[in-house]
């Protein structure tokens, strides 16, 4: 008798930031961060240097189970050519009905490729961490239904941005938001996933991030050493946060039913 083995799941990082000394020493690249947050055992992860120019083959797209949008210090709105390259890649795979996770800039280019719009962020930076609304009487993806009952109403992320999505595709449910930013996260059917914040940091990574915006003098001291103080007080839900990105990215899915 033949035995049928399952096939190995295989998922692609598109990396819109090039690797932080810091990011190299402690984890070895951004790439086994993500990774670490997102992947399982017997799983294929490949690494495409997008902000480089280094993409996949077109003609291999079909091979993936799911892509996952990095953040990135460029702005989503941009008109290099990398983006805008980057930007027909998620069309595609849109068209496709592939699996695209956006985090940060990937969240914001995710929704520009998609028909929406970004921009600077009307209250400017935000960094640290930040109490994520869940939207009530919503119709919730499928991906979420498990982690419900896990859920409180509101999560903490560690976020660092100055842009933000403006208006979501047409299509799109908001499905979070902050008193900081009105698109926390939103989804399109059952395979595009925006989260602004950052579920795959930890925070000597933000703590790094923070010192670095200080030295090219994009953000003040002050407003540096109050995000540093928050981060003190108060701890991300990263393991909420890790499982909702893989029930999205793995297809763990049922129906979709209003959360009341």
């Amino acid at each position: 008798m033949k035995l049928i083995t399952a096939r190995e799941r295989r998922y692609a990082l598109l990396l819109a930031a090039r690797d932080s000394e810091y990011a190299k020493k402690v984890y070895g690249g951004y790439f086994n961060v993500f990774v670490a947050a997102f992947g399982e055992e017997g799983e294929k992860w490949d690494l495409f240097r997008v902000v480089d120019g280094e993409f996949p083959d077109m003609n291999e797209l079909h091979k993936y189970d799911g892509f996952v949008v990095s953040g990135s210090p460029y702005d989503a709105y941009g008109n290099d050519y990398w983006i805008l390259k980057l930007c027909f890649l998620l069309q595609t795979l849109d068209a496709m009905e592939k699996k695209v996770l956006g985090i940060c800039f990937g969240h914001q280019v995710l929704c520009r490729s998609l028909g929406g719009k970004v921009g600077k962020a009307c209250t400017g930076w935000d960094i640290g961490l930040r109490k994520v609304e869940i939207v009530k009487d919503m119709s919730v993806p499928s991906f979420l239904e498990d982690c419900l009952d896990e859920i409180p109403s509101s999560l903490s992320i560690i976020e660092c941005h100055q842009d933000e999505v403006w208006e979501v595709p047409m299509g799109a449910e908001v499905i979070a938001f902050s008193d900081k930013t009105g698109v926390e996260m939103f989804a399109i059917d059952q395979h595009i996933l925006g989260i602004q914040g950052h579920p795959e940091y930890t925070k000597d990574i933000l703590y790094n991030l923070i010192d670095r915006l200080v030295n090219n003098n994009s953000i003040e001291n002050d407003f540096a050493e109050n995000a540093k103080a928050g981060l003190e007080i108060a701890e991300p839900d990263r393991k909420c946060w890790e499982k909702i990105c893989r029930n999205f990215l793995k297809g763990r899915q049922n129906s979709t039913f209003s959360y009341l």
